[in-house]
């Protein structure tokens, strides 16, 4: 009997493919365990990128003025408003731009009269 117990172990080892069961609840346990994972790195992903293009927007669009920047526009403001003298010798004077603009219109309409 214990050479017919034998044979029969080595039959059944022989078959070509794996006589056992997988374990179900491991591979559910992985799968599920798998997913959590995958699921809490997008939401990390999404906030960090919520985060980073909050920081670009205040960074480019909401951060207080520099200063040179400021001092920057206070001199453009001065020149284009402001009267000066560029060079008296050659008689050149800097005038407010608005009123550059009307001399320049006043000088260019057509003279009434004159045919």
């Amino acid at each position: 009997m214990g050479e017919k117990k034998a044979h029969d172990l080595h039959h059944q080892d022989s078959g070509g493919y794996e006589k056992q069961d997988i374990n179900i609840k491991s591979v559910f346990g992985w799968a599920v365990l798998s997913i959590v994972a995958i699921a809490a790195m997008v939401v990390f992903l999404v906030d960090y990128f919520v985060v980073e293009k909050e920081k670009e927007v205040y960074k480019s669009v909401l951060q207080p003025e520099s200063q040179k920047l400021m001092l920057l526009r206070i001199t453009e403001e001065d020149v284009l408003n402001n009267y000066a003298v560029i060079d008296a010798n050659k008689g050149i004077y800097r005038i407010p731009i608005d009123s550059a603009m009307k001399i320049l219109a006043k000088e260019s309409e057509p003279r009434r009269g004159r045919r």
